[in-house]
């Protein structure tokens, strides 16, 4: 995805959240019973997440003197792993270097939560907050393999590649830990300072490219290798004439964290 089209998701993001906000606010005014001066609502972006070219968005209503309830998104446009060049530099296999380099991924994510405030009252102070989070990883990039070629007394190897495409669905769920202040009238910091998560996965990766049965044979080898060496998530591969693909599944654990910046009205 180009620099400009991100722009272009991040604008459309934005119109949409001060949209929803202005519409809740029409709402919230002429409701009356449940309106504060401040307003009941939030809307926040986690700045943090720039740095792993994530864009996370949250809005948070209150529904009480203490707590509220709060739905966020975050996507991750198709691109380079973050931080690239650095996990390069930490790997000495020229062909995982050349994996790591064409090796392109992208998410979405959705987690509604509800918050208990435990200070004076809701918007400000320590918080606890149980969530849900549905999440999408999208991956893509190669496969090399190495095929053995024996004539007589003569020996040949060659490096085979093929490409790999598919992502993997997450549910998962856990307790956020926060704090949040009041920077201004309208201006608040949310700090996100852990919130650990545990569920289950499933999803698979395929390639299409005509094998031979010798390259079948090498391709399934090497394949069994590397789903061998994959920690506790379980793994099923199936190689013919026509491509491959690994199916995944098993448990999945995860951490949030994260410093936002929010708008109240």
């Amino acid at each position: 995805m180009t620099k400009t089209l991100t722009q272009k998701l991040t604008a459309l993001s934005v119109v949409v959240l001060l949209g929803t906000s202005l519409q809740l606010h029409a709402q919230v005014s002429a409701e009356g019973p449940d309106y504060v001066p401040d307003g009941n609502n939030l809307v926040k972006m986690n700045v943090a997440a720039l740095a792993l070219k994530n864009f996370s968005f949250q809005y948070e209503r209150a529904i009480g003197n203490k707590m509220s309830v709060a739905m966020g998104f975050r996507f991750m446009p198709k691109g380079d792993i973050p931080f690239k060049g650095g996990i390069k530099d930490l790997v000495d296999d020229e062909q995982t270097k050349n994996t790591i380099e064409t090796f392109k991924t992208s998410n979405i994510a959705i987690t509604p939560e509800v918050r208990f405030y435990m200070g004076k009252g809701v918007f400000q102070g320590f918080y606890l907050a149980p969530f849900l989070r549905y999440a999408k990883y999208n991956a893509e990039g190669p496969f090399d393999f190495d095929v053995t070629l024996t004539n007589g007394t003569n020996t040949q190897t060659f490096t085979q590649s093929v490409f790999f495409k598919g992502g993997v669905n997450t549910y998962t769920g856990g307790v956020l830990i926060g704090a949040q202040w009041k920077l201004s009238k309208l201006v608040y910091l949310d700090w996100w300072i852990l919130g650990p998560s545990y569920g289950f996965s499933k999803g698979g990766i395929a390639t299409q490219k005509s094998l031979n049965a010798l390259e079948q044979q090498e391709l399934r080898k090497q394949i069994g290798d590397f789903v061998d060496d994959l920690p506790i998530v379980k793994a099923t591969y199936n190689v013919d004439g026509n491509g491959a693909n690994i199916d995944f599944k098993g448990p999945w654990a995860g951490a949030r964290a994260g410093l936002n910046l929010g708008f109240r009205f």
